[in-house]
């Protein structure tokens, strides 16, 4: 592997663990925070994919359509939130398991109904169509770029959110002691409505990002579910900081698996967790 091929290799891994930030960014504030294991959050990052395609057919603008598609992430967030997931915060995790997983094949089916079963992609928008010249042969893409930057305003965004504000302040009180978040005259349920519907515009957004750098197929969420919450498991529950450092490390994992040592690609961020654990059995930053 020469050093060109290296980098490029680098930039992908980062950029790719970046995505997944943004989607395991919403599953760890939805599971470490409000406890519920929401299997259905990698059917958003689909949903989100297949606005993006929608809209910007439609519209022609893929910017456009993003400005669309965010608000109707949140509005899909709150309509779970307020009809389904409601009555289960005080129930056993078994509940929340079937519900979820029953949301999952009524958003797959959903999907299937309303933009059937081909593949598609979304066109690299303007102006991000170019690629910058790395060596004589190798070549990087400025969206890939653009990507990993977007998703870095939006980690620090999030942190700074949870740890330097009155709302974060708040949400991680209200993930310690619910009741006495209540007692001190604060919404706790409104509380909960708005970081469900925040997590699940991360994962839509996070489709909508990823849809012009693979191509939009049913049931795409389901395999970056897994990934996420092994990005949860080895960060930390509830940990945002957690969160990105995982999906770093997963990201690298998952970009160099292959590369590196193809007999055990399949099976390297399941070792990586399992050695975590080992190590610190809550994660890096529980």
């Amino acid at each position: 592997m020469d050093l060109a091929f290296f980098g490029v290799q680098l930039l992908n891994g980062f950029q790719y663990g970046l995505l997944l930030f943004l989607i395991a960014s919403g599953l760890t504030l939805i599971f470490g925070i409000m406890g519920i294991i929401n299997l259905a959050h990698g059917a958003m990052y689909m949903i989100g994919a297949y606005l993006a395609f929608d809209l910007t057919q439609r519209l022609g603008n893929f910017w456009l359509a993003i400005l669309i598609a965010v608000p109707i992430a949140v509005l899909l967030g709150l309509v779970i939130e307020r009809l389904f997931l409601d009555t289960l915060y005080k129930r056993d995790h078994l509940y929340q398991v079937l519900l979820t997983f029953g949301l999952i094949l009524v958003l797959n089916e959903a999907q299937r109904i309303i933009w059937g079963g081909d593949v598609h992609s979304v066109a690299l928008p303007e102006p991000f169509t170019g690629a910058i010249a790395l060596t004589d042969n190798l070549q990087y893409p400025v969206y890939r770029l653009f990507v990993a930057a977007v998703c870095l305003v939006l980690a620090g965004a999030i942190y700074w959110i949870i740890r330097h504000t009155r709302l974060g302040i708040v949400i991680r009180a209200g993930a310690v002691n619910r009741e006495m978040v209540e007692g001190l005259g604060i919404n706790i349920r409104t509380l909960f409505t708005l970081i469900f519907s925040v997590g699940v515009a991360l994962a839509a957004f996070a489709g909508m990002m990823a849809a012009p750098l693979s191509s939009i197929t049913p049931g795409m969420g389901d395999s970056i579910l897994i990934t996420c919450f092994v990005v949860v498991v080895i960060g930390g529950i509830g940990s945002i900081k957690g969160a990105f450092f995982g999906a770093l490390l997963i990201g690298m994992a998952e970009t160099f698996g292959p590369v590196l040592i193809p007999s055990l690609a399949s099976m390297l961020i399941y070792l990586i967790m399992a050695l975590v654990l080992l190590i610190k059995p809550r994660g890096l930053f529980a």
